[in-house]
């Protein structure tokens, strides 16, 4: 990581500083995993090892919060991603290194002005999701976390700034202090970040919804919560896909029953989910997805039973869904993961998965 720190940092093209300004002043948007978007204890550890590199070796930066304020400033902003690959250096399959992607974006010229890239051994690297990610109950593909994905991979120096990231960053700082909060347990502060983002132009986005849910939840507010559930059902539905954590008990068909205020509420999500897809004019498929561990032929047996499982569920409470949806699975053929540690770094693997489709 440090190597693709370094020529990042020290290959970087830059303006002049500002006028009365002797440094140039950097912030680091929260680097994420390149294929999910989530932040993981690594990803987190890379930040902190990054601004501890700049602060001790770089001077000509001036390391500067990833919030509001300091976005208007039009600073140098840093970007990366964390990817698991294979051994062709490909997102599929059993994932043996991590692909780390870093570019330097200024926010002035809106160009990127420098680009670093390393693979590591996943040797001590923990892919734990943090706690906002780690209990979000839900996946999909949000058009500003792609803009902060592309902006860094598949890009050179020179190159100008992904449009559905640069055109959101304001609303991603938010995101980011409120995503900071409810991983400190201040929830009522994170419901608040929340809001505010939600209310603005740009907070249309899947993971103020998930936030808004969390918070919500965290609180007791069970209505808001399940409100803002709905809310990314429909914007999961509206891309056409949607990934939800029924995490199942090993090897069974029976949803695994957490205890305690918080456990998942599946009946709820299920209520949600069917009532979503009762309102539009489509057919959906429920597609059940497994971790990669054990035999393959078991696994495509187990995510089919899983999901036939979760249609039955949804045809029971919306009994005319049942000629409108289809089940199947596909083992762990789509992972989306892929280290095969079965536990909560990799939960999103034993998805299941809602795809709209014509009838």
């Amino acid at each position: 990581m440090l190597s693709a720190a370094q020529n990042l940092l020290g290959r970087a093209q830059l303006q002049a500083p500002p006028a009365g300004a002797s440094r140039h002043a950097l912030v680091i948007d929260p680097l994420i995993d390149g294929v999910t978007g989530l932040q993981s204890v690594a990803t987190q550890a890379m930040g902190a090892r990054i601004v501890a590199l700049v602060r001790e070796r770089y001077p000509q930066y001036e390391v500067l919060e990833f919030t509001a304020a300091n976005v208007q400033k039009s600073p140098l902003v840093l970007v990366g991603t964390f990817t698991g690959v294979n051994a062709e250096r490909k997102t599929q399959g059993k994932r043996e290194a991590y692909r780390i992607c870093l570019a330097l974006a200024d926010l002035r010229s809106g160009k990127l002005v420098s680009k670093g890239l390393a693979f590591a051994k996943p040797d001590g690297v923990d892919p734990t999701p943090l706690p906002h990610d780690r209990d979000s109950p839900a996946w999909a593909e949000d058009a500003t976390t792609t803009g902060y994905i592309r902006t860094c991979q598949g890009t050179r120096a020179g190159d100008p700034i992904h449009p559905a990231y640069i055109d959101r960053i304001i609303a991603g700082s938010l995101i980011a202090e409120a995503s900071q909060a409810y991983n400190a347990g201040r929830y009522k502060e994170a419901l608040e970040l929340y809001d505010t983002v939600a209310r603005s132009p740009e907070g249309k986005q899947f993971r103020v919804y998930s936030g808004l849910y969390l918070s919500n939840w965290r609180l007791g507010r069970k209505d808001a919560a399940i409100q803002a559930f709905g809310q990314m059902v429909d914007q999961g539905l509206q891309n056409q896909r949607l990934g939800v954590k029924f995490l199942f008990r090993k090897g069974s068909t029976v949803l695994a029953r957490e205890r305690g205020p918080n456990a998942a509420p599946y009946p709820l999500w299920l209520a949600e989910i069917s009532t979503q897809v009762s309102r539009r004019n489509t057919c959906m498929e429920v597609v059940g997805h497994a971790s990669p561990t054990g035999p393959e032929a078991v696994n495509d047996r187990l995510s089919g039973l899983r999901a036939e499982h979760v249609k039955g569920q949804l045809s029971r409470a919306a009994p005319a869904l049942g000629k409108r949806v289809t089940a199947r699975g596909v083992g762990s053929r789509e992972t989306l993961v892929g280290n095969g540690r079965d536990d909560a770094s990799d939960a999103l693997d034993r998805r299941v998965e809602f795809k709209v489709m014509s009838c």
